[in-house]
């Protein structure tokens, strides 16, 4: 500035903006680094696809790995409502396989478990040939796919038209994600679920049929297949729900000013007539992953159809009700369904990279969510909590270790 008798003021204007510019291409750098970290989520890692190949064959060639399951002595645990029934809906045989064996571990009577998997028809022979060669000793494993079901024509449609709808949410908000769109650390971030594969998921939208899909039942356990179980879950059975449908954790481990998972906010587009103003839009929304369903009190109520009331409602609105992804609809629909269980009941956001669990926390937990995109069988899973996951894979499994799945 001496040198060439610049003026300060001159200076100090060309200073700020080489400062601004430079602030720029970091945030544009962070925003595609963030966009990558979520577009990776959506790949299916060599080693699960090379597990699924190698169970189908095995199906193909192998009678016991196409053997009954449950076996015929063990069929009448299915509708027997004095067991302790657990639904999982997942085209991922890995995940499906840590969760079961994670739950059994920790069980103080495993042999009142009777797990319940529900999967597509591309999935369903693998899925069948790993739970049919590696057998629990006491408890019992239902593998069954969505063909093998014969749903009425009224259940066949609006399963159809809430797919058509999730699809066109996803993909308005998915065209719509450029890079000149998203402010870093903004709302706009949240677009990013619609590069989330949950967002799609056949299986994760299904949820809301639960009912249909097991008529015989009526008390369940419902868990994601991204989560863990660390301890007995049996006293979820006996706990009273008050007359509410789902049981979920609501209220934090973390205090009365943290959520354990988002707020309404962070789901809902409180700005649009259409929300509920009687929302408090501060409030923790409830956490899906692990819940405790009264199917009989669902089968009395209007949830399903209020579930497609609103998905109705934001196709009609041009999908401006809420973000993109599974619960914003639930939230809705469950509204004043819902009864708090407690909070150690569930930790989630370990798909996330900041976790605020400590490790007293993650170790109290009955459950830990690897809810996020960094799911802890993806090269992009923390290392940090992956073992927490990967210590209930089977890892001595020939199939497991041809594949190299991840250790």
């Amino acid at each position: 500035m001496t040198s060439k008798q610049q003026d300060i003021k001159a200076f100090a204007f060309k200073t700020k903006a080489m400062l601004l510019g430079m602030e720029q291409k970091v945030q544009s750098a962070k925003k595609r680094e963030l966009m990558y970290w979520y577009l990776a989520s959506r790949g299916v890692p060599k080693s699960l696809h090379c597990l699924c190949l190698k169970l189908a064959e095995e199906y193909a060639v192998n009678a016991m790995a196409r053997s009954c399951l449950p076996p015929p002595e063990h069929v009448s645990r299915l509708a027997d409502t004095s067991f302790n029934h657990i639904v999982l809906l997942t085209d991922n045989v890995l995940a499906a396989s840590v969760v079961i064996s994670s739950t059994v571990e920790n069980a103080a009577n495993p042999e009142k478990l009777v797990f319940h998997i529900v999967t597509d028809k591309k999935t369903y022979s693998p899925m069948h040939a790993w739970f049919a060669t590696n057998t629990l000793k006491s408890a019992v494993v239902e593998v069954k796919g969505l063909h093998q079901y014969d749903w009425s024509q009224e259940v066949n449609v609006g399963v159809k038209q809430m797919l058509e709808i999730h699809h066109l949410i996803c993909s308005h908000y998915y065209n719509n994600l450029k890079e000149n769109d998203l402010d870093y650390g903004g709302e706009h971030q949240n677009f990013l679920e619609a590069l989330s594969p949950s967002c799609l998921s056949l299986m994760n939208h299904l949820r809301i049929y639960i009912p249909e899909l097991f008529p015989e039942l009526n008390k369940i356990v419902f868990l994601d297949d991204d989560v863990v179980v660390q301890h007995d879950i049996s006293s979820l059975w006996t706990l009273d729900l008050n007359g509410k449908i789902v049981g979920a954790v609501v209220d934090s481990w973390c205090g009365e000013n943290c959520c354990p998972g988002r707020k309404y906010k962070d789901y809902l587009n409180f700005s649009h007539p259409v929300i509920p103003s009687h929302l408090d839009q501060d409030s923790c929304a409830w956490l899906s992953g692990m819940n405790i369903f009264d199917l009989e009190a669902w089968r009395r109520s209007n949830i399903t159809s209020s579930y497609h009331k609103w998905l109705k409602l934001s196709l009609n609105s041009g999908f401006t009700l809420w973000q993109p992804g599974v619960l914003p609809p639930s939230l809705l629909a469950f509204q004043g369904h819902v009864h708090p269980i407690d909070p150690l009941w569930q930790v989630a956001g370990l798909g996330y990279r900041s976790s605020s669990a400590g490790g007293q926390i993650l170790e109290a937990a009955a459950v830990l969510h690897f809810n996020g995109p960094a799911k802890p069988w993806l090269e992009i899973g923390s290392p940090e909590v992956r073992s927490l996951w990967s210590r209930h894979v089977n890892f001595s499994n020939s199939f497991i270790q041809k594949c190299r799945v991840l250790h």
